[in-house]
């Protein structure tokens, strides 16, 4: 599985039990399983859901599902 790929499988999975929508930054890190410390990793790549706030705008907000929090995050965070 390619890394973009794995990262994303990762972060629907901690968000599995999240109540959509996620209406701030707050609430995103407040939903990983271990808030701003949950860390994904896939081929030598990690994300932190801490480190979040640095690929995220105020208008991405709300998030309506774990795909979209997980498409936006891997797709500016990873090239």
């Amino acid at each position: 599985m390619d890394t973009k790929t794995e990262l994303k499988r990762q972060i629907r999975e901690a968000l599995q039990g999240a109540d959509f929508p996620l209406e701030s930054p707050e609430e995103l890190l407040s939903a990983f399983p271990q808030g701003a410390d949950t860390t994904c990793e896939a081929n030598g790549v990690k994300l932190r859901a801490g480190d979040a706030g640095g690929v995220l705008e105020p208008s991405d907000f709300p998030f309506r599902s774990a795909d979209a929090v997980a498409d936006t995050i891997v797709d500016r965070a990873v090239q």
